[in-house]
């Protein structure tokens, strides 16, 4: 089966535009997009092929790509749009603050800092500085600028 998805895949470039328009038609169940340069619908039948095969993306991954759609519609004006990493239990995060290293190590239910159990990073963050920190900000995950001191780094 994996032969026969790379030869399907491997022969795109060599159709005919027509030809790609039929395999669209076929693999879709619709026509192309009007106006689509071939260059374009060859890496979208290769996805497609692919995911005939072997399943497309997770149900929490087309949630994730809608919303950011959503945000980026509402938001036309400005470039800024929030997306949510989900970190994987095992990661490790550091933050060197006031001449220390801090690492925090993601788990299944939440976090870790030397040896005790947090919900949020916002908790473990306000630990470390005592005062009220954004988490993700803290710990710098979010793009968020963070206001630095002089000696606070």
């Amino acid at each position: 089966m994996e032969a026969d998805i790379a030869k399907q895949i491997a022969q795109l470039p060599g159709l005919t535009r027509e030809q790609l328009l039929e395999l669209w038609r076929k693999l879709h169940r619709r026509a192309a997009p009007r106006g689509i340069r071939r260059e374009l619908m060859v890496p979208f039948l290769a996805y497609k092929i692919q995911e005939n095969a072997y399943g497309g993306l997770k149900p929490s991954i087309r949630s994730q790509l809608r919303r950011i759609a959503r945000d980026l519609e509402k938001s036309a004006g400005s470039p800024e749009v929030k997306i949510q990493h989900k970190l994987k239990a095992g990661t490790r995060i550091f933050r060197e603050w006031r001449g220390n290293t801090h690492e925090v190590v993601v788990t299944e239910t939440g976090y870790e800092y030397r040896g005790v159990g947090y919900r949020s990073l916002s908790e473990i963050a306000r630990k470390i500085t005592g005062a009220r920190w954004s988490g993700p900000a803290f710990f710098r995950l979010n793009g968020a600028r963070t206001v630095r001191s002089g000696s606070d780094d």
